[in-house]
């Protein structure tokens, strides 16, 4: 989908004159690249299973981005409450300051979007801000970063591409690891199921209880009034 939505973007501008026929071809040819990077980052799955181990137990996470790694925040947070039943919140990291900062401690994990670009500096200084408050930071960054790989607990390092589509491979990481935890907390789970009593009913469970089966409500008819 959002492939489709850059494509589209990318025609418009074309078309409009806004975008500059080098540029034009040049965001092409970093779309076509985007498959084979996404490729590499899927490698990446032993590390991500570990990084998902170390945060299982977690209540909360919060997530940050700037600029087109915020709304990867957002749906880096949504999936984890998703699949995983975490609390989680993605929020703008220039707007860290005012509230998400009050909850940070050394049992929050923080997950950064941290890539190149125009915003890369502002981001490191919000990673300063989340250590001096002892938060646990797993950055999301570019192949060969040193400036927040000597700050992170985590790091998760993905092929560098142009920024603007840098979301189509940031995102991948952090959904990989949400599928991780699940997995972790399915085992948890069925490991239980077999040491603890059977009459525990549907008793809840914090925490390490499966995905539910998805639930259809019904709504009743309303009456249409006439427009």
């Amino acid at each position: 989908q959002v492939t489709v939505l850059t494509l589209m973007a990318l025609h418009m501008a074309k078309v409009r004159g806004t975008l500059t026929e080098s540029r034009y071809r040049q965001l092409l040819y970093e779309l076509e690249t985007i498959p084979t990077k996404i490729e590499e980052v899927l490698k990446l799955n032993d590390q991500l299973y570990k990084i998902a181990t170390k945060y299982k137990d977690c209540r909360n996470a919060l997530y940050l981005g700037r600029g087109v790694s915020f709304p990867v925040a957002l749906e880096g947070a949504l999936k984890l409450k998703e699949i995983s039943y975490i609390h989680a919140e993605g929020y703008p990291a220039a707007e860290m300051k005012h509230g998400p900062i009050a909850l940070i401690d050394e049992e929050m994990p923080v997950f950064v979007i941290a890539t190149k670009g125009a915003n890369y500096e502002k981001v490191v200084s919000n990673i300063q801000e989340v250590k001096a408050r002892k938060g646990k930071i797993t950055a999301v960054v570019t192949y060969g970063d040193k400036e927040v790989k000597a700050m992170a607990d985590d790091l998760i390092e993905i092929p560098e591409t142009d920024e603007f589509l840098v979301p189509l491979i940031s995102v991948i990481p952090l959904v990989v690891a949400k599928y991780s935890i699940i997995s972790r907390l399915i085992a948890l789970y069925s490991t239980l199921l077999i040491f603890l009593k059977p009459n525990l009913g549907t008793r809840r469970c914090n925490g390490i209880c499966p995905p539910s089966k998805p639930i259809l409500v019904e709504y009743p008819e309303r009456d249409l009034a006439p427009l």
